[in-house]
């Protein structure tokens, strides 16, 4: 499971991008999400301008984590997918290898079936890249930007 306090490299968020960015498109959605389960936005695609998008992601977790306290009390390990359907916006959630959650709002000009099919090629996109960025976080040899701030550093920081 990737920590909730990792770093994100920039390559990898790039890549996270261009799938949301491709999803976008490819489902006809309005705009895609993507969420850590403690309601952190990590990248967004399409028209997210009008949408507080703090407020989607903190709720969008909560839902999660409500969610599978329901699943836990069916004996369920989780619900991985939820939809909920409007009047007139349609909202798709993916959980990606328990480890973020993808969200995909649609409207009257994509389908549910399409949206599912183009989650699901999503969905193994992203599980590549959060595997590739775990064994990257996990490699002894890789350095972060914070590896070299030393605790003197820190410390003149507040001393001014």
């Amino acid at each position: 499971m990737i920590e909730s306090n990792m770093v994100m490299f920039e390559q990898e968020f790039n890549q996270i991008q261009e799938v949301c960015d491709k999803l976008v498109r490819d489902a006809n959605a309005i705009v895609v999400f993507i969420i850590d389960k403690n309601g952190q936005l990590i990248a967004t695609s399409g028209e997210y301008e009008t949408i507080d998008t703090t407020s989607l992601a903190s709720l969008t977790a909560g839902n999660i984590a409500a969610t599978g306290g329901m699943a836990k009390l069916l004996k369920e390990n989780e619900f991985a997918t939820q939809f909920h359907e409007g009047e007139r916006q349609n909202i798709h959630i993916q959980i990606v290898g328990q480890r973020v959650i993808l969200v995909v709002i649609f409207d009257e000009r994509s389908s549910l079936g399409l949206v599912r099919l183009r989650v699901r090629k999503a969905n193994e996109a992203l599980n590549a890249i959060f595997e590739s960025l775990l064994q990257k976080v996990q490699d002894p040899n890789t350095t972060t930007p914070f590896s070299e701030i030393t605790d003197d550093d820190i410390d003149n920081l507040f001393n001014d």
